[in-house]
């Protein structure tokens, strides 16, 4: 598998990410539950290492559209993070990360946090550039991108909203 030039595209399965942690002591509360803190730095970490494989170039976090703790993970808990990009327009991308919680002895998995995550693709001079087009391959990866596209669109009428509002 070659670098590709941006007007080839790449599939979603070309820039998956998954890694695992583990969870210790200094990363939860007194409760023994982890702090979100360091479960969304692991999100932010995966998702960036997705769109930096999408686009082959340093990437900056734009925003986070959406973050759901579903499940506590607790102490001792080892920490799957599943990241792919779901979507590319000009320079940016929505990745989105599964964060799965899985017990090291019974090796039961839960889904404990879901996110969406913005992107932009920069160029030597830390500029927004395109990034490459993509290609989903799968139905599930058509679905990703369709419901990515309607999250973009909604969150680009959003920030116009909230520009209109600030205006004096």
């Amino acid at each position: 598998m070659g670098t590709m030039t941006n007007a080839e595209g790449k599939t979603p399965s070309e820039s998956t990410v998954e890694t695992r942690y583990l969870v210790m002591p200094t990363q939860a509360n007194a409760q023994g539950t982890a702090f979100g803190g360091a479960i969304v730095g692991w999100i932010d970490m995966a998702a960036a290492m997705a769109a930096q494989r999408h686009c082959g170039r340093e990437v900056v976090t734009a925003g986070i559209d959406s973050l759901v703790f579903r499940q506590p993970i607790r102490i001792g808990d080892h920490v799957i993070l599943k990241a792919a990009v779901n979507y590319v327009s000009r320079s940016s991308m929505e990745v989105g990360v599964q964060v799965v919680r899985e017990d090291p002895y019974t090796g039961q998995h839960v889904l404990a946090t879901t996110a969406h995550l913005m992107f932009v693709a920069l160029d030597e001079n830390k500029r927004p550039t395109p990034a490459p087009p993509l290609l989903p391959q799968t139905p599930e990866e058509e679905r990703r991108y369709e419901n990515a596209r309607l999250r973009v669109q909604a969150r680009k009428e959003r920030l116009r909203a909230i520009d209109r509002e600030n205006q004096p």
